[in-house]
């Protein structure tokens, strides 16, 4: 099984992301759960979302304290959350920043960072990454088919957002495989 959690601000989409992936893995034929943590939080407030994708059927129900996965749609939460809090050894960092992995002193992971922000500017002109952090976490982690978030995409948006986020993901996700390399 494995454990993602996301962690974003209020309005950033966090839950949405996190409930698109564990649609997009089930596409992908695996079991999957998401889930939100947050009380009365408002626009701008630390957000965390939770998925578990696993080939069996999952039948833990709690949060997630020990993620193998991070995804970080904003960079400032690193100054106001423990995000590497129980991130498992030779887990994954995710993050939404123009600054190099090897900048963030993060022990026993491997990290990941994308310009998931200009890229959701260049395609649906606001500072919403929710959909370009998927097609990023496609690319780098390879847990799910980007084919299966677009289609997800497709299921949860209107026609013409869920087409321009449909590009979002693919965009973001050509640009991550190409920083892999």
């Amino acid at each position: 099984m494995r454990e993602i959690r996301f962690h974003g601000r209020g309005g950033q989409g966090a839950v949405t992301a996190a409930t698109l992936l564990a649609i997009a893995a089930f596409r992908d034929g695996k079991f999957s759960q998401a889930f939100p943590k947050f009380g009365v939080e408002r626009r701008g407030a630390p957000v965390q979302a939770f998925t578990r994708i696993s080939d069996e059927f999952i039948r833990r129900k709690s949060a997630i304290y020990e993620p193998d996965i991070l995804v970080v749609l904003d960079p400032t939460l690193f100054e106001v959350v423990n995000i590497t809090e129980g991130l498992s050894k030779g887990g994954e960092v995710i993050i939404n920043t123009e600054m190099d992995p090897d900048k963030f002193d993060i022990k026993n992971a491997r990290i990941y960072t994308i310009d998931a922000t200009s890229l959701a500017f260049d395609v649906l002109g606001r500072d919403i990454v929710n959909t370009a952090m998927l097609g990023a976490f496609a690319a780098f982690t390879g847990e799910i088919n980007k084919e299966s978030i677009c289609e997800a995409v497709r299921e949860h948006f209107p026609e013409k957002l869920a087409e321009k986020n449909v590009t979002l993901v693919e965009k973001t996700h050509q640009k991550a495989s190409e920083c892999k390399k």
